[in-house]
């Protein structure tokens, strides 16, 4: 796996960056934390961790983890997944988050095919995107949605990450790497944005 896989936190509290939605207090971190995720839009720049996030939901409430992007599923794969997720939840109570990425570019119809998965509580939607989902989102998704805005992550969270692939001998370089230039780990951190 390539090492942001490998890295990526397996819990809220290994998240680094997005302060405002993980430290606790923080209505996100909150909801996840009593295992009580609700069907929500992320919505924040490219790599600002919004399918870490998705899958960090996943986890931390034992629920089962779908992911689709928006610009190569339909329809069908939608209901596929909704049918697996209600086979699941009543063979064994398990729920399941469906994780769209992209979900701007479904169109209102593709949309539409998910509301009775989220209004049935058949799947926790997480859809991510880049764009402003007021204008991309339709309107009944939107409502029945809590919206999480996510920021780039500022450098000295990029560093933080840096240093924890040094010194991780598992999941990180740590094992054939032992230890970073000063220089490099601020260049790194800069260019990591």
């Amino acid at each position: 796996e390539p090492l942001a896989a490998r890295l990526r936190p397996r819990s809220l509290d290994e998240g680094v960056g997005q302060r405002h939605l993980l430290d606790r207090g923080a209505a996100f971190g909150e909801m996840v934390r009593a295992g009580r995720p609700v069907s929500m839009i992320l919505w924040g720049p490219p790599g600002t961790g919004k399918t870490t996030l998705a899958w960090v939901v996943a986890t931390e409430t034992s629920a089962a983890f779908e992911a689709l992007s928006a610009s190569t599923a339909g329809v069908k794969e939608v209901r596929e997944v909704l049918a697996g997720a209600r086979q699941r939840l009543e063979d064994r109570g398990q729920r399941t988050v469906l994780f769209l990425d992209e979900i701007h570019r479904f169109s209102k119809s593709q949309q539409d095919a998910l509301l009775p998965g989220v209004e049935h509580g058949t799947v926790i939607l997480i859809g991510a995107t880049t764009e402003n989902p007021f204008f991309e989102v339709n309107s009944p998704l939107i409502s029945r949605s809590t919206l999480f805005r996510l920021e780039l992550l500022a450098p000295e969270d990029v560093a933080r990450l840096v240093d924890r692939a040094v010194a991780d001998r598992e999941r990180g370089v740590g094992e054939t790497v032992s230890g970073i230039d000063e220089e490099a780990r601020s260049v790194l951190a800069e260019l990591g944005d």
